[in-house]
C-alpha cells in the first residue's frame, strides 16, 4: 500500500532523526590539538581534580571530567593527562579528558589473592613508601613483603617508614630486612612536628611517592606532618581488635613544601616532591602477579635459585635455597617469609 501520493516529493517525506541525534556517526575522532596537559591530584565520583599548568606562576586546579572518547580507559592519580574546555579553576566550571599519556609504573592490587578484579592503585610513582608501625597495631611482616613484591613488580623503589618508635625498639624489624638493602627511616610520634618530619622529606624529594599501609599505623597522620597546609582526617586505633578505622577514602596527591632556603622559582622549589596518600587497607591481594615473579622482592634469595631444578616452585625437597641459606647466604626467616608468600599466593595460605 502507498503511504504518499502519485506526485508526491521530498517535502512531502518525514524523514525521522537517529535515535541518539542526527550527527552522522565516525570513526574519526577530535585531535584536540590545543589540549593543555595536566596531572591528576584525586577522584571523586566522577569528577577528577587536576593540576594545570604545574610548576609554574600560572598553575591551578580544576575539576575535569572523563570524556566519552575515553571509553572505559580509567584514569587514576598520578596520571599525566590532557585536558580541553573551560580550564579557568572558576567554581562551578568542568573541563574534559581528552587523553591519558603513558604511564611510567603502574600499582596494582586485588582485594585477595582469589579475587580476579585487578585496581589500580596509582600511576607514575617513583616509589613506594610501605609505612608500618612498630606497636598499635603491631608490624605485619608478611604484608609488608606483599608490599615488596607490588613495588618490584611495578618498577618502584621501597622505602620502609617504621612509625611510633616511641612505643617499641624497630631493631628487631630492621634486622629482618637488612639483607635487602631497602632505605629506611623510623619516626617518633612526638618528633613528627619537628624532625621527624623533615627527615621523611629527606627520602622524597624530587619524587612521586606513594604512601602504603594497613590501617592505624599513622599512615595519613605522618602525611599531615609532611604537608601541614592539607590536614586529613585521622582515627584511632580500636582498643579491641588491634586494628585500625578507614578514615582516607580516597587517594590524594599532595606537593611538599619545598627545603628549607631554597630560591624561589629553582628546581628545588618548583618540584620539591609529591606524596600520594592512599586508603589504608588490610590486604594485599597479588593474584596479577605471576608468582615465578615473586622471588624478585627477596634479592638476598634470588641467587640461591641458579640451582633450582626447572619450574621450581622453591618451596619443594629439591630446591636449592634450603643449601643457599643452610650456607650462610640468607637469613632462614627470609626463606620462611618467601614459602609463606608463595602459598598465600597460590591460595594454601591465609596471611
Amino acid at each position: 500500500m502507498r503511504r504518499y501520493g502519485k506526485d508526491a516529493d521530498e517535502d512531502d517525506i518525514r524523514n525521522r532523526p537517529q535515535r541518539r541525534g542526527s550527527r552522522p556517526r565516525t570513526r574519526i575522532r577530535p585531535k584536540h590539538e590545543d589540549a593543555a596537559e595536566a596531572m591528576i591530584l584525586t577522584v571523586d565520583r566522577g569528577r577528577l581534580t587536576c593540576l594545570v599548568d604545574g610548576g609554574t606562576k600560572q598553575e591551578r586546579e580544576i575539576v575535569a571530567m572523563k570524556s566519552r572518547e575515553l571509553g572505559r580507559k580509567g584514569v587514576v592519580v598520578g596520571d599525566t593527562v590532557s585536558v580541553v574546555g573551560d580550564l579557568s579553576g572558576e567554581p562551578d566550571t568542568l573541563a574534559r579528558i581528552v587523553r591519558v599519556g603513558e604511564r611510567s609504573s603502574v600499582l596494582r592490587r586485588t582485594a585477595d589473592d582469589d579475587d580476579p578484579f585487578e585496581r589500580i592503585v596509582v600511576a607514575n610513582a617513583e616509589q613506594m613508601a610501605i609505612v608500618t608501625a612498630l606497636a598499635n597495631p603491631e608490624p605485619r611482616p608478611r604484608l609488608i613483603d606483599r608490599c615488596l613484591v607490588a613495588a618490584y613488580d611495578a618498577g618502584m623503589e621501597p622505602l620502609l617508614v617504621l612509625t611510633k618508635s616511641d612505643l617499641a625498639s624497630p631493631e628487631t624489624l630492621l634486622e629482618s630486612y637488612a639483607p635487602l638493602g631497602i632505605r629506611y627511616v623510623v619516626t617518633r610520634s612526638d618528633e613528627l612536628e619537628s624532625s621527624g618530619a623533615e627527615a621523611v622529606r629527606e627520602h622524597l624529594r624530587g619524587r612521586s611517592t606513594v604512601f602504603i599501609g594497613h590501617s592505624g599505623v599513622g599512615k595519613t597522620t605522618l602525611v599531615n606532618a609532611l604537608v601541614p597546609e592539607r590536614q586529613r582526617s585521622t582515627g584511632r586505633v580500636n582498643a579491641v581488635t588491634g586494628r585500625g578505622r578507614h578514615t582516607t577514602v580516597s587517594a590524594l596527591a599532595l606537593r611538599l613544601p619545598p627545603p628549607p632556603g631554597a630560591k624561589p622559582g629553582s628546581k628545588k622549589a618548583l618540584d620539591p616532591g609529591w606524596v600520594i596518600d592512599t586508603p589504608g587497607f588490610r590486604s594485599f591481594g597479588l593474584s596479577h602477579i605471576d608468582p615465578s615473579r615473586v622471588i624478585l622482592a627477596f634479592p638476598d634469595l634470588e641467587p640461591g635459585t641458579a640451582e633450582c631444578p626447572r619450574a621450581c616452585s622453591h618451596d619443594e625437597p629439591d630446591c636449592a635455597l634450603d643449601a643457599w641459606v643452610a650456607d650462610g647466604h640468607a637469613d632462614q626467616a627470609r626463606l620462611y617469609s618467601l614459602r609463606r608468600l608463595l602459598s598465600t599466593r597460590e591460595g594454601g595460605e591465609g596471611d
